[in-house]
């Protein structure tokens, strides 16, 4: 195989796999983008919280977290669940879990993620120059809404581990923060105070994938096969070969696993990465009496609003321990409860038209996994809640790898 592949196979049409292809195709790579899936986002990045959050990338793993765990796997906390789980990777993957909620990796991860989000806002903005994509996209920042001490003083202190200037990121009252966005007013429950991001933005990333893969297709050449699925990959000097489940093959160059939650090719290459679900939810429904212009994230009820053209897609709950993506009525209502006690009026929603379930892809410090294990392979994988912030840069960093 030559130094630098001139064809690439991507296995999964999520907005990271699309990205990842965008990122090849762009080089000069004759690239195939293969899905089991009817479509490109039909599956995590259907229906995703929508916020570009490029500056808040905190883990899911801290020194905070430790004394909640307890309470979390007792189901304590209607919006965060940890269920017993008897696959050993779950096991490993909690373990990892704990020895990550200390200060000092959290401050690491958040500066690893950070580096990421940064270099995939840089990306996103280069792709914009180029095409004009419609996926409702909008820079209007965001409020991270804090209800606590306790929250105001995690808030201050990422304050200097980000480095970051009052006009990046700024704590505001909550006279300030009503002014800020009309829509809080009618909250029920009001917050004490909010951090507001002015740079931070929101995009339907099923609308994006879908737009960007049109592009690629008429544009760059790419080839798209849905309704695909990859049951195996063959790895060997002259390149990489996958078995379709019809039988066929494809070959290429190289390959690259943009897979998900979805561990079974990596298993079948004997590649341990500690990835295991997250389950999460959303609904979209038309917009409310006061709905909120600007993108909100309530931490209380770990629940976000965001505008996405006429509609408003509420989105949050984290299930750790539950691997199939079903929707389960009785959590979907909770985050309905729990939307009407934040913001009653943002969105109408008795007449919502999508209820959403997905499998977050979890690393155990949130941030994800990039490698090339053989010069025919390489991974794109574990985004967790950030996969639609982080998509545009980690397909780069695995296109820089053939550079």
């Amino acid at each position: 195989m030559p130094n630098k592949p001139k064809s690439a196979l991507v296995i999964g049409a999520g907005v990271v796999g699309v990205a990842t292809a965008y990122a090849l195709a762009k080089r000069g790579l004759k690239v195939t983008i293969v899905d089991g899936r009817a479509k490109a986002a039909d599956g995590t990045s259907h229906a995703n919280g929508g916020q570009l959050s490029y500056l808040y990338t905190g883990p899911l793993a801290n020194h905070r977290i430790r004394s909640e765990l307890p309470g979390l796997a007792l189901g304590f906390n209607p919006a965060f669940r940890i269920k017993a789980n008897p696959d050993p990777d779950f096991i490993l993957w909690l373990l990892s879990f704990l020895r990550n909620c200390t200060r000092d990796r959290y401050q690491q991860n958040s500066r690893a993620n950070l580096e990421i989000a940064l270099e995939s806002q840089v990306e996103m903005l280069k792709l914009l120059q180029v095409h004009s994509l419609d996926f409702d996209y909008q820079v209007k920042g965001k409020l991270q809404l804090l209800y606590t001490d306790k929250a105001i003083s995690a808030i201050e202190e990422n304050f200097g581990l980000k480095g970051l200037s009052s006009e990046d990121q700024s704590l505001l009252s909550l006279a300030e923060t009503e002014k800020l966005e009309p829509a809080l007013a009618h909250a029920a429950d009001k917050p004490r105070a909010a951090l507001f991001t002015p740079s931070e933005a929101v995009g339907d990333a099923c609308k994006f994938a879908g737009a960007l893969l049109e592009t690629l297709v008429e544009d760059y050449d790419v080839a798209a096969l849905f309704k695909t699925r990859v049951e195996k990959v063959d790895l060997s000097e002259a390149g990489a070969v996958a078995s379709l489940a019809g039988g066929e093959t494809l070959a290429a160059d190289f390959a690259v696993l943009c897979t998900g939650a979805d561990r079974k090719l990596l298993k079948s290459l004997n590649i341990r990465l500690p990835i295991f679900p997250m389950k999460g939810y959303s609904i979209t429904a038309p917009r409310g009496a006061h709905a909120p212009a600007i993108s909100l994230t309530d931490s209380k009820r770990r629940l976000v609003f965001t505008p996405l053209g006429d509609t408003i897609r509420i989105a949050g709950m984290a299930d750790l321990g539950w691997t199939r993506e079903a929707v389960d009525a009785k959590r979907l209502q909770v985050l309905l409860d729990a939307a009407k006690i934040s913001l009653p009026e943002a969105a109408k929603l008795d007449e919502a038209h999508s209820h959403w379930a997905g499998l977050r892809p979890m690393t155990p410090d949130s941030v994800p996994r990039m490698g090339r294990p053989h010069p025919a392979l390489a991974y794109n994988l574990g985004h967790g809640m950030l996969g639609w912030t982080m998509a545009m840069g980690t397909g780069e960093r695995i296109g820089k790898m053939l550079d």
